[in-house]
């Protein structure tokens, strides 16, 4: 549905902390379905942990709250470029269940909770192969730049 550019679009990310390379479903103001392939080419990877790989945590959630917001700027019909930007207000509920390693395609899942002002709260989910590896509750917020 989204190749990386038009994800470019909608977030001001870049090399290397761009970390959505689809999206496959999109519902505005409801939900988004995008995945990250993780290469062993990730910069990440030079000091997490060099002799056994793992994508770490911080990553993932940074992940989902990438999905969230491509989910909110397009609910707005709104853009970077636009002036506004979408800044991770607050995570909550984190549970990690599986490590995510190269070679593995963490599916991103984002579900619109509420928006109230400005705030939005999102449920998400990662997994791998349909295997639970992450999961939290995440807010943003739609600010002007």
């Amino acid at each position: 549905m989204m190749d990386v550019n038009e994800i470019r679009e909608y977030l001001p990310h870049r090399y290397p902390f761009l970390l959505v390379d689809r999206v496959v479903e999109l519902v505005e103001g409801e939900s988004i379905v995008a995945y990250k392939n993780i290469t062993v080419n990730e910069e990440v990877f030079n000091g997490h942990f060099p002799q056994n790989p793992v994508f770490p945590g911080v990553m993932i959630i940074e992940a989902m709250a990438q999905a969230s917001g491509i989910l909110g700027f397009k609910t707005m019909n709104k853009k970077p470029q636009d002036g506004s930007i979408y800044l991770f207000a607050g995570v909550d509920d984190v549970r990690f269940k599986r490590q995510v390693i190269p070679g593995d395609r963490l599916q991103l899942e984002s579900r619109v909770i509420s928006e109230k002002r400005g705030i939005w709260k999102f449920e998400c989910k990662a997994t791998v192969d349909g295997v639970l590896a992450a999961s939290a509750t995440i807010l943003c917020a739609d600010r002007k730049v």
